[in-house]
């Protein structure tokens, strides 16, 4: 479970970093890394509280990074 925990962070860093070079976002990098982050923390705890999640951690994580990236509204989102 600990290591879920890492792992999680690691993957929601990744999505973050992607879709600010992809373009998918405008927020810069350590914005939209902090958003997934925060997004992936969230759902990672809801997902042991309440026991639902979509599949294996790792699918959580992007999920939930992406999740997070469409939701937070930014400064700088048109």
């Amino acid at each position: 479970m600990f290591l879920a925990l890492f792992g999680t962070v690691v993957i929601a860093g990744i999505v973050g970093y992607i879709s600010e070079k992809s373009g998918f976002t405008h927020n810069g990098y350590l914005p939209s890394i902090i958003i997934c982050v925060g997004g992936a923390f969230l759902f990672y705890f809801v997902s042991i509280m309440f026991r639902i999640g979509f599949g294996s951690p790792g699918v959580d994580a992007i999920i939930a990074s992406i999740g997070a990236l469409i939701i937070v509204p930014t400064h700088w989102r048109n």
